[in-house]
């Protein structure tokens, strides 16, 4: 069998090497091999933000790359879906594997759809019900047009089935989150690293979506929160490059700690040593779940609701006496994190399982 895996973006290089590394697994222990290869799109082009992630992750390095980024949605996806139809042809692969919500994901899916192409949807069924956001865009239209969706929850599966997916020609799978597989497996790695200048005490932040980068209202109110914040408690965080610009050309006041993009063991390490985290990353938010830390989301939805039904997880959108208020309320939300909301690390033994039926 031959896989063509896409991907461009921080979240889908860890999502990739979860299931490289089941593919190498299976191919050792099996006669009928898994061939992948992996096209590179390029969305993420900032060194710490993607080459970094190939090495650390031990990701083979992909045998195509694009260099495509830096672009307006629409020239993106297309420059995109030019370059990959052109390997495609090349390559002829059984499946292409696409990861998440980003335009590389989009790219992949439906260029593999209109060359007649099985599409293999990771992280299949997540719904924010916020179509202002790019990702919803991007995860709706690519479920819709995959052949095997892979829903790393019940509640994934729960609103494939609401949308009609049970009466189209596809196949939904409830496979587990690939990101608990790999925090899983690369946590004692990250627990070697040595991180300088970071206080002992302190909260884990980060800020990247457009919808509060974009927004310099939201993006005001989110800073005077950590501003307001730091004067009782140390805060940490990793500056997207983005984020860094909107904030210097907006000359907005920074009187918290801020550090370079980090890697990802680097980020494992942040984690497993913050008291909790405050974000609007998707990725993030399951990720301080994986290392028993609670979470609040700065965003007004997250696609992640049983990680909020479930008490580990605020919803404080981006105003500022809102998130001081759920930094406060934290004593009370839940500390018990023996709950299996992602799988235990089983994900992508089921994905290659299920490809290879």
């Amino acid at each position: 069998m031959n896989i063509m895996t896409i991907i461009g973006a921080r979240p889908q290089f860890i999502k990739a090497a979860a299931v490289s590394r089941a593919i190498r697994a299976y191919n050792e222990s099996n006669t009928t091999q898994i061939e992948e290869k992996i096209i590179h799109t390029g969305q993420h082009f900032d060194a710490n933000m993607s080459k970094i992630f190939f090495s650390e992750l031990d990701i083979p390095q992909a045998d195509y790359n694009l260099a495509i980024a830096g672009l307006a949605h629409g020239a993106m996806t297309g420059r995109m879906m030019e370059g990959i139809e052109s390997i495609l042809k090349q390559e002829q692969p059984d499946i292409v594997l696409v990861y998440g919500d980003t335009n590389s994901t989009l790219a992949g899916a439906l260029t593999a759809k209109k060359m007649h192409i099985k599409v293999a949807h990771v992280e299949a069924g997540l719904r924010s019900f916020n179509m202002a956001m790019p990702e919803e865009i991007n995860r709706i239209l690519t479920d819709r047009i995959s052949e095997l969706l892979f829903c790393p929850t019940d509640i994934a599966v729960q609103n494939l089935q609401k949308e009609g997916f049970d009466l189209m020609d596809n196949q939904v799978i409830k496979c587990g989150d690939v990101m608990q597989d790999a925090a899983l497996f690369y946590k004692q790695r990250a627990q070697a690293i040595i991180l300088k200048d970071i206080p002992e005490k302190f909260i884990l932040v980060t800020v990247h979506r457009a919808e509060n980068t974009d927004n310099i209202k939201r993006l005001k109110q989110i800073v005077q929160a950590f501003n307001e914040l730091s004067k009782t408690i140390n805060i940490v965080m990793p500056l997207h490059p983005r984020t860094k610009k909107i904030i210097e050309e907006n000359k907005l006041v920074i009187n918290f700690q801020t550090i370079d993009p980090v890697g990802y063991l680097e980020m494992l390490s942040l984690l497993e040593k913050c008291k909790f985290v405050m974000t609007d990353s998707g990725g993030l938010q399951k990720e301080a779940f994986f290392f028993e830390k609670n979470c609040i989301t700065l965003r007004d939805e997250t696609e992640w609701r049983e990680l909020v039904d479930n008490g580990y997880n605020i919803l404080a959108g981006a105003d500022k006496n809102t998130i001081v208020d759920s930094v406060n309320s934290i004593a009370n939300m839940n500390y018990n994190f023996s709950m299996d909301l992602y799988g235990n690390g089983s994900a992508a033994d089921n994905i290659v399982r299920v490809l290879m039926e």
